[in-house]
């Protein structure tokens, strides 16, 4: 299967720059896999398209403002760092803006005065190693909101709240969980009170989720690791649910991933996991019965997984008939309930 498979044109136009003016106004696209049936609705409309019962497994993971910027005491030209792992007080593994001039030995200088030396390299990535401690307080101060490239602006106050769920807990991801940046506490009071569930699981975003998909051949891709954590509250309210006929609905692909790794001889394993499961047509889906989602970037990992999901051409359809009708697209755009 090939990745110009998972394509389709956009308008430039219809990327969302900003989200959208309130927390929770997005539309929202249900589709249904048994009869292929579209709907245009709004997520507000969530809790009347959810049965009792149903219940919603949310990624809890917080983002750092991971994104340094820099000058590079080399040449005195601006240097961007997106950081991934924190590997003790003082390194980090991080993702370099024109990582090939970024050599071993070149340094830069950050706002405060801090200094930094790139000590390594493991693929794409490099080990930057700072002259001082570099933790999140001092990154709430100098670093910035990771938005991704196709926001064609720099970070604002806004982002400090938008790019961030309302229910966001542990720090550690590079990126949003964007899905559940639509969910509002009103909304998750209506949702508890129409009987729907709720569970919540971690998983820390880097670049399994959001490195492009690179090969000819889908088979070829290899996605990077990335940590998990679900607990024996989430655990057992997943097996309940599924026991009890309810659907699991993972809000994200970020959550399914976690989901469907953790699954062992029919339950969920408790604790800390890893995952690099990458999801593609043919895979058999084993805990997720339902998947709330944002719209996807062309040739991406995540439109194969909710392909895999749905089918290649319903999908692809779909995306479609969002642009004919003016969905907003990507991490702050509108989204799309699968059932």
């Amino acid at each position: 299967m090939k990745t110009s498979d998972f394509t389709f044109d956009l308008p430039e136009r219809l990327i969302a720059q900003r989200p959208a003016t309130e927390r929770g106004a997005s539309r929202l696209m249900t589709l249904d896999r048994a009869s292929h049936e579209r709907r245009l609705l709004h997520v507000a409309d969530l809790p009347d398209i959810l049965d009792a019962g149903d219940l919603l497994v949310f990624n809890n993971s917080r983002v750092r403002k991971a994104r340094l910027l820099g000058t590079s005491l080399n040449t005195g030209a601006r240097v961007e760092f997106l950081l991934l792992k924190r590997l003790d007080e003082y390194t980090w593994q991080a993702m370099a803006s024109r990582s090939k001039r970024r050599r071993i030995g070149s340094a830069c200088l950050f706002a405060d005065g801090t200094r930094a030396e790139i000590a390594g390299s493991d693929g794409e990535r490099r080990i930057l190693r700072f002259d001082a401690p570099i933790d999140d307080a001092w990154l709430d101060v100098y670093g910035h909101i990771p938005l991704p490239p196709y926001i064609k602006r720099p970070d604002a106050p806004e982002d400090g709240d938008r790019y961030q769920t309302v229910y966001a807990k542990s720090v550690g991801s590079a990126a949003a969980p964007t899905a559940g940046l639509h969910f509002t506490e009103a909304l998750l009071a209506r949702l508890k009170e129409r009987g729907v569930e709720t569970a919540f699981i971690t998983l820390h975003v880097g670049l399994g989720t959001f490195l492009p998909v690179r090969t000819e051949h889908i088979e070829d891709h290899s996605m990077h690791e990335e940590s998990f954590t679900i607990d024996e509250e989430a655990a057992s309210a997943v097996e309940s649910a599924k026991a009890e006929g309810g659907r699991v609905v993972a809000v994200g692909t970020t959550s399914v991933r976690a989901l469907e790794s953790a699954w062992k001889g029919g339950r969920l394993a408790r604790g800390e996991g890893a995952t690099s499961m990458f999801i593609y047509p043919g895979y058999e889906f084993k805990v997720a019965e339902g998947i709330f989602t944002n719209f996807h970037t062309p040739k991406s990992s995540l439109l194969m997984l909710v392909s895999a999901f749905a089918g290649r051409d319903f999908i692809l359809d779909s995306y479609c008939e969002a642009i004919r009708h003016e969905f907003r697209f990507f991490s702050y755009g509108d989204a799309m309930l699968i059932l």
